[in-house]
């Protein structure tokens, strides 16, 4: 089982946790309703008696998975390319992808709704540590975590010959640099996307480390980046998209320097930057 890189990023899955956490930690779960199992991997048929019952202890994230824990396991999710997990009235009409509810008991009963159009994401059960599971065990440290820095990343690059936007979009490297906040992390550091991490001394990884942090708290204090279909935890979209200096503007003039944006492929990835501001 291989784990997968899509939107949406890690700043849209915080925004969801962050939003959902005090809504369902206490609650307990009612029934669980699947409508549709055939996600990138099948949701477990004995989801809904795994949960009834159960009180849901923890919502925390890891990468781009959310971890719904209870006293006996935990609930992975990923929200694939263009899912979301919102808590809704339990009177709220369906939607068309409306695969999974989990129905939580309360005063004020509400449905935790999981709405994936391409059925890219996943849901899944594990009894043991979450972090041991096959989709987590080889993921790198958290960006916005005490083990990430420049450091990390200048003697981990050493004996690498990757591009330097590669290097950082690898989840065994960092986990949630994707490709947005990749090109907007080089440009703030003002390093060219192909540069040859070996190359690259400790100071520049010190300001990329910097630069990777700023942005992604940026784009959580703003709800995140809309683009296609995301939505937080209560339905309402992202507004980092209007902060953004490179991704998505190749053609118009760049904020600094007024040199026309670029984009290139690199690794199969469209790739913003600015050629006289980044070296």
């Amino acid at each position: 089982m291989r784990g997968f890189s899509a939107l949406p990023e890690l700043p849209e899955v915080e925004t969801t946790c962050r939003g959902l956490r005090p809504c369902v930690i206490g609650r307990s779960v009612g029934r669980v309703l699947i409508r549709e199992a055939r996600l990138r991997w099948p949701v477990p048929q004995d989801l809904p008696e795994l949960l009834l019952g159960r009180v849901v202890q923890s919502l925390e994230r890891r990468g781009k998975y959310l971890l719904l824990g209870f006293a006996h396991g935990s609930v992975l999710i990923h929200l694939g390319m263009s899912g979301s997990l919102r808590l809704m009235p339990p009177d709220e009409p369906l939607k068309k992808h409306d695969h999974i509810d989990v129905c939580l008991v309360s005063d004020d009963p509400r449905v935790l709704r999981y709405h994936d159009p391409r059925r890219f994401g996943a849901m899944l059960w594990t009894s043991d540590l979450p972090q041991q599971h096959p989709l987590l065990a080889d993921l790198g440290p958290e960006p916005l975590g005490g083990e990430f820095g420049g450091d990390y990343l200048y003697d981990l690059a050493r004996r690498r010959g990757v591009a330097l936007k590669t290097f950082i979009m690898d989840s065994r490297v960092v986990v949630g640099v994707g490709n947005i906040y990749a090109s907007e992390a080089l440009f703030r550091a003002r390093l060219h996307p192909e540069r040859a991490v070996s190359a690259i001394g400790r100071d520049s990884w010190l300001a990329l480390a910097d630069a990777i942090k700023a942005v992604l708290m940026h784009a959580i204090q703003q709800g995140g980046t809309t683009l296609r279909d995301f939505v937080n935890g209560h339905g309402q979209p992202g507004y980092f998209q209007q902060a953004l200096d490179v991704y998505g503007r190749e053609g118009l003039p760049c904020k600094v320097c007024a040199n026309p944006v670029r984009c290139i492929r690199l690794g199969q990835r469209s790739t913003y930057f600015c050629g006289h501001c980044q070296r």
